[in-house]
């Protein structure tokens, strides 16, 4: 929600942008510019005043309301609380990840047998619980970063490690454009964060490519999800065997490729 503070904040701006001055403004409303002065200073007025302003700037209040909220920061994560009433509602979650896809609420309605009531009803709380911001027309606006990160032991995270993991490494990863690839070695410290940041930037070059490619139509589109995942580990079915010496970093043999690909395990 908009305080009045940030409403007179994104007056400030607008004046600017129109290349409106206190004297200007002062004129369109009939007042005295060093009282104009006054009531920006305080970064407080009546909602009555802010009405006046726009008048005077030609500008919609729901506009105005608008560009403050696209001012706000956006989110790099949810709260526990907020994960968890996600998890709770299995096509509240559903419409959560596919918001974080940016689909449209066609697409949503048009791939899932979820009827449009149930999907509205997803979307308002979804716009209460501060995933999206709601707009005219089931349009919206995502308010999570680029950065955005579930909660490494948060509900979700939890939720999809017990559930989509068993079923997602089901599969063979033999199916075309599939791949899967496991790979140990021990390497410097600094080394391994530089994979990590890697991996970062292939998941973004993923997600820009979804985005890119809504545009094409669904029948030249095929959904695919991309895990990415590195971690220091011992496999604990062989950790018995291990020498308690160590084996001076030795890396293990890493697992065979299939199909001659390059897989990636995420």
């Amino acid at each position: 929600m908009s305080t009045t503070r940030d409403l007179v904040a994104a007056l400030k701006a607008e004046l600017k942008s129109a290349g409106f001055t206190y004297a200007d403004l002062a004129r369109g409303l009939g007042m005295a510019e060093s009282s104009i002065k006054r009531i920006f200073a305080r970064g407080d007025m009546p909602l009555s005043r802010i009405d006046e302003i726009l008048r005077v700037l030609k500008l919609d209040f729901g506009e105005l309301a608008r560009r403050v909220a696209d001012a706000q920061p956006l989110l790099a994560e949810l709260s526990p609380e907020t994960e968890k009433a996600l998890v709770a509602d299995r096509k509240l979650l559903l419409a959560a990840i596919c918001v974080l896809s940016q689909w449209t609420f066609d697409q949503i309605a048009a791939e899932y047998d979820i009827s449009q009531p149930e999907l509205v009803r997803a979307m308002v709380k979804l716009d209460r619980l501060g995933v999206i911001e709601l707009r005219p027309l089931n349009r919206y606006r995502l308010k999570l970063a680029r950065t955005f990160r579930w909660r490494s032991h948060g509900p979700v995270m939890r939720y999809f490690r017990e559930e989509a993991v068993p079923d997602y490494f089901a599969g063979g990863f033999d199916g075309e454009a599939e791949t899967l690839l496991l790979v140990h070695g021990s390497v410097a410290a600094g080394v391994a964060q530089s994979f990590t940041d890697r991996l970062q930037r292939l998941g973004q070059d993923f997600a820009q490519q979804h985005l890119a490619d809504q545009k094409l139509r669904p029948d030249q589109r095929e959904g695919f999800t991309l895990l990415l995942a590195m971690r220091s580990w011992d496999f604990a079915a062989f950790a018995d065997l291990k020498r308690a010496s160590g084996a001076g970093g030795q890396a293990a043999p890493h697992a065979p490729r299939k199909g001659g690909r390059t897989p990636v395990l995420d």
